[in-house]
């Protein structure tokens, strides 16, 4: 159960930004049916170690609640197959590479044809128009040339560094979700389908909203400057004689509240120090004043202290410290994914909570699904109970698998 509940989506997708897109539709109640390719399906299952049991991790991370089915689609089976599942689909969600669906007959124009409802949505590197609209893309990419990496690292002066997560990948996911339930409440109220689109480019330009915002207003492109903000301070890390902290003294507010837990108000009348403005313009300064006192007592003392004085504060967790963090658990992000039998595997959950659903009507997950899983109750739903032999209504008695799946096993009865 889930708000989207009764949403069947066709996922064409591999990777991540795709599998983003259609895992959040997932965990909402949509029922998405991932379709892979002919013989290995989504290089995701060859991306080891690590593995759990058979299965590599991150496939099984981006693909809980899905239901899987491998086609070959340059045969006449398997697009006859996706032609049906199309005809009844609500969403279509692909990130093939530029002119692939089209070239494979399924392009947004022929299938709004046979299915004026569809919501069709595609991701891509770079977008489906444009002069790098044939170009491939990659997180790594996106991060390069949207600027990220020149301003993520140590020092001003310091080599590029790409984020250690892949923002561009999974904002565009998100992006792509949020596209298509503006265009889901779009066709509720005219009927109609449309096509959705994002690009791994443009996504990784929405994470730099900050930077973008100086180099527009200045003409001077924004440097790295490692855990600091470029428009606030003190907001950033701080060794103490143990660990390192996090602090937000953001504001005015914050930062006298800062000064007082340090046992420092003297500093609210330096004049390197007085306002937000000063105190980024001398960062460097201020940051070797502060790490002076923090230095002195251990992270436990010091988060304590800010913590009640109400000033944001923070460790800097590994992320082996977050599967048993209290809030995460309270707030069921890290969940149990159950697979066939009693066998479970543990999982990042679904952020989004909505007060109509209880939360376990929502995150109740089923596992990624094996290769070519549901088949047969795939086939057997869209065809009608003999399914599994639908191709041979159509081209003969006796079939192989070979005519769907590219397989060269007999369809199970």
């Amino acid at each position: 159960m889930g708000p989207l509940t009764g949403l069947k989506v066709i996922d064409l997708t591999h990777v991540m930004a795709g599998p983003t897109c259609t895992l959040m539709l997932a965990d909402m109640g949509a029922e998405v049916i991932k379709i892979e390719k002919i013989p290995a399906g989504d290089d995701t299952r060859y991306m080891v170690p690590p593995k759990i049991g058979d299965e590599a991790a991150s496939f099984l991370m981006m693909n809980r609640n899905k239901k899987g089915i491998a086609l070959d689609l340059k045969k006449p089976g398997g697009a006859k197959v996706l032609r049906r599942l199309i005809a009844n689909a609500d969403v279509l969600v692909e990130n093939f590479g530029p002119g692939v669906m089209d070239r494979l007959g399924f392009g947004y124009a022929e299938t709004s044809k046979a299915n004026p409802a569809l919501i069709y949505c595609s991701l891509s590197g770079f977008g489906r128009t444009g002069p790098y609209k044939h170009r491939r893309g990659f997180d790594l990419v996106a991060q390069a040339m949207s600027g990220i990496m020149s301003f993520t690292g140590e020092k001003p002066d310091g080599p590029p560094v790409k984020c250690g997560a892949p923002l561009s990948d999974i904002t565009a996911g998100i992006l792509a979700a949020v596209g298509i339930l503006a265009a889901y409440t779009h066709r509720l109220k005219s009927g109609q389908g449309q096509w959705v689109e994002t690009s791994l480019f443009e996504a990784a330009l929405v994470q730099t909203y900050w930077q973008a915002a100086i180099a527009l207003a200045t003409g001077v492109a924004p440097k790295a400057m490692g855990s600091a903000h470029p428009l606030n301070a003190p907001y950033q890390a701080f060794e103490t004689a143990d660990n390192w902290i996090v602090v937000g003294g953001a504001n005015q507010k914050h930062w006298l509240r800062t000064l007082e837990v340090l046992g420092a108000l003297e500093l609210a009348r330096d004049p390197r120090f007085v306002t937000n403005d000063l105190r980024c313009r001398n960062r460097p300064a201020m940051a070797e004043t502060i790490e002076a006192i923090t230095g002195r007592q251990t992270i436990t003392h010091w988060i304590e202290k800010l913590n009640t004085a109400g000033i944001p504060c923070a460790p800097i967790n590994t992320i082996d410290k977050l599967f048993d963090h209290p809030q995460l658990n309270a707030r069921n992000m890290i969940v149990k994914v159950k697979g066939e039998g009693c066998r479970t595997v543990r999982t990042a959950g679904n952020p989004i909570r909505l007060g109509g659903y209880a939360e376990n009507d929502v995150q109740t997950p089923g596992l990624a699904p094996a290769l070519n899983q549901h088949r047969e109750a795939i086939l057997n739903e869209i065809m009608g109970r003999r399914g599994a032999y639908w191709a041979g209504a159509m081209e003969g008695a006796d079939v192989l698998q070979s005519e769907i799946c590219g397989s060269a096993t007999r369809v199970a009865k």
